[in-house]
């Protein structure tokens, strides 16, 4: 009994302490290293030294078919036995997955040594082979058998496609699948082309969201199948940390900007599943967000979490349309529902549900190549459905042209009768007009002439004025002076009496009494004042009528040299008697040349601006220093004339319409509201401009410039 008790227990222990198969390689042969050949060690912080895993006793099995690296271990160790039984001494241990960041062999030696042969961080090693496969080749002699321990490292979760291939197969199939992923990459830059082509001919955003998504999956595959970046001068661990996460989140972008044009999402789904579609944008770059907090680990993981769900909902979304009879729904699901199905056929490869095989490591690139294909007749389609539409449109087009000219043959005649009459109607409506016109024009006319005879009556009263003042001067001084003439002609008649009685004693005395009572020198000094005084009034009656002059041919169509400061001057003198006492006037006159001009036009510019600041300082409620200020300055090409009062002033409103004709601020009866339109007409014959500068309760500017190039009639 206890003998039989013994051999169960030992064929207890003996199944539970399972020995792994020998993994033997022949020549052209490979062999994936499944759990029948393997044992593996987690190490979870990553630390192990070799000898101390070559020492180990917790090697077991694989839980799944291949080994699997878990988000939370930093390492895992993979032990198994070789045998070469092919004529080559070399054999190749491969992985063909792209998301790893360190791949070690280690072994020991009859003489306890432990050789290490591995690929580290920097991608550089002897057995790196340029194509981008991980391999490393280890010597083993024909007929020889070895234990292998190999360390592997990754951010990743997933499977791990290990093969130990003999030379001529390793060979064979680097070859094979260079052929396979140049045909692919072959593929994806010809789609790229010939969509960009389609896309600057059509313009169609949905090529260049195709273009993007083309772009995005060949480069998605370049890292999933392991080409290295060693061009790129990028470490391995750096790549696999930050630059493949953001490219596969690209990738994923990519696909949801174009199956968002290519299926009009906006259009044919309600407000609730844009919302979703958003969302499924705001979850896809979830796994950006982890790489930059620095959780790669988080961030692999989040990659498949988007990698399910948004193969899901895509299908479901492209199932919904099609149902609803949407067109291009139907591409979709033909090639995406293939390639969304490979995916998620990859993802769980990757966690090890599904056996790994040759067939499996490329499944995505044939679904690839069917989309791209499925695709491509897809937007091939649209290009027929825009000819087509482009032809309906033509036809339209067509058929609303000879509908619009059958009406327009129509219209013709009836508007032939209409233009007829209306021509006879215009023909009257113009005669009218016309004559209204001639009226308007006369009206103008007769309102201009009141305009300057109003001024003219207004300067009229200011010479008189001005003449009286010297006219009565002189009058007055004549009455006196008559006075004292008849004194000295008495004292004359004395002395003609005394030429015939030279003796006569009584009439000198008579003489000398008058000489006194008349007191010559007085006489004398008194008609010298008294001529004086006579002088002067005619000299400024001279004066006054010499500015009158100015005035006397204010029409004359003839350009003569005038001199500016002498017309201010000279108006001045026109407008001194409707000057108040209160008015300080300011002449700043600069030292000017001859300019060719209108004289009488222009002392009437000149007479209309100083009376309006004279009027406009006059309409203030309370007057202190009040002054209008002349000033002149010669340039180079013109003469400026600046004339500035501390009037009223002016709003930005009154400033618009001060030189429209009939426009006036004065009360009604106080002005006609051509006075400015006048002086605005004059600079405008001149060449000249006329600027205003004014704001309420500050005053008012009157820029006016002439220039001197003026030889002709205006």
């Amino acid at each position: 009994m206890r003998k039989l008790f013994f051999l169960l227990l030992i064929c207890c222990f003996t199944f539970a302490a399972r020995a792994a198969d020998t993994v033997t390689v022949d020549d052209g042969q490979s062999v994936f290293l499944t759990r029948r050949y393997v044992d593996v060690l987690e190490d979870h912080k990553g630390n192990f030294l070799a000898q101390q895993v070559i020492n180990s006793t917790q090697f077991h099995p694989p839980a799944s078919s291949l080994p699997f690296l878990r988000y939370a271990d930093s390492a895992i160790w993979v032990r198994f036995t070789l045998r070469n039984k092919s004529d080559e001494p070399f054999i190749h241990i491969t992985i063909n997955s792209g998301i790893i960041d360190a791949f070690d062999l280690f072994t020991q030696a009859t003489d306890q040594r432990i050789i290490h042969v591995g690929v580290q961080h920097n991608g550089v090693s002897n057995g790196i082979i340029n194509s981008g496969v991980r391999s490393i080749d280890y010597s083993v002699p024909p007929g020889h058998a070895i234990q292998v321990y190999l360390c592997i490292r990754s951010n990743d979760s997933l499977a791990i496609p290990i093969s130990v291939q003999s030379d001529d197969s390793f060979e064979r199939d680097v070859a094979a699948n260079n052929l396979v992923l140049g045909v692919f990459m072959g593929i994806i830059l010809v789609m790229i082309l010939y969509n960009l082509i389609l896309f600057v001919l059509v313009k169609d955003v949905n090529y260049l969201y195709y273009i993007i998504y083309v772009f995005f999956l060949g480069i998605t595959q370049w890292q999933i199948r392991g080409l290295n970046l060693d061009f790129l001068n990028i470490n391995k661990v750096v790549a696999n940390n930050y630059l493949v996460p953001v490219v596969r989140v690209c990738f994923w972008v990519s696909i949801l900007l174009f199956v968002q044009e290519f299926l009009q999402i906006k259009i044919n789904m309600g407000r609730r599943y844009r919302r979703f579609y958003i969302g499924l944008f705001a979850i896809s770059i979830l796994p950006v967000v982890a790489v930059l907090a620095g959780q790669t680990t988080i961030a692999f993981s989040l990659i498949t979490s988007v990698a399910v769900i948004n193969s899901i909902s895509l299908i479901v979304i492209g199932l919904g349309l099609y149902l609803k009879g949407f067109k291009p729904a139907k591409f979709f699901m033909m090639g995406w529902s293939l390639f969304l199905f490979t995916i998620l056929i990859t993802i769980l490869r990757n966690k090890g549900f599904i056996a790994y095989n040759s067939f499996m490591a490329n499944i995505v690139l044939y679904s690839s190549a069917f989309e791209l294909i499925i695709f491509s007749v897809a937007l091939a389609d649209r290009i027929n459905f825009y000819r087509k539409q482009n032809q309906e449109v033509q036809n339209f087009a067509l058929t609303i042209a000879r509908e619009n000219e059958k009406l327009i043959t129509e219209q013709n005649i009836s508007l032939e009768n209409r233009v007829k009459e209306r021509t006879q109607e215009l023909i009257e409506s113009n005669k009218h007009l016309s004559s209204t016109i001639e009226n308007l024009k006369s009206a103008q006319i007769k309102l201009i002439e009141k305009e300057k005879m109003a001024s003219l009556g207004q300067l009229t009263a200011g010479i008189a004025h001005e003449i009286n003042n010297p006219i009565n001067f002189v009058s007055s001084n004549i009455k006196p002076l008559k006075l004292d003439m008849a004194e000295l002609f008495v004292l004359l008649d004395y002395y003609h009496q005394l030429d015939g009685a030279i003796d006569d004693t009584e009439l000198r005395q008579r003489i000398t009494e008058y000489r006194k009572e008349i007191d010559v020198d007085f006489i004398k000094a008194e008609i010298g004042t008294l001529l004086d005084g006579i002088e002067e009034g005619a000299g400024r009656t001279v004066e006054i009528v010499q500015s009158l002059r100015a005035f006397s041919r204010t029409d004359e169509p003839v350009l003569k040299p005038a001199d500016i400061n002498r017309s201010i001057l000279t108006t001045l003198v026109i407008l001194r008697s409707t000057i108040p006492y209160y008015i300080e006037i300011k002449p700043v006159l600069d030292k000017l040349p001859l300019l060719n001009c209108y004289p009488g036009k222009i002392n009437q510019v000149f007479v209309n601006l100083i009376n309006n600041s004279i009027q406009a300082i006059k309409a203030k409620p309370k007057h202190h220093k009040e002054y209008v200020q002349i000033t002149t300055h010669d340039t180079p090409d013109s003469i400026l004339i600046e004339i500035t009062d501390s009037g009223l002033g002016m709003t930005e409103a009154v400033k618009q319409h001060i030189f429209d004709p009939f426009f006036t601020t004065k009360d009604i009866g106080e002005g006609t509201g051509l006075g400015l339109a006048i002086v605005f007409g004059i600079i405008e014959q001149h060449h000249g401009t006329i600027e205003v500068i004014s704001a309420p309760g500050e005053g008012t500017t009157f820029k006016v410039k002439l220039p001197k190039t003026l030889g002709g009639g205006a």
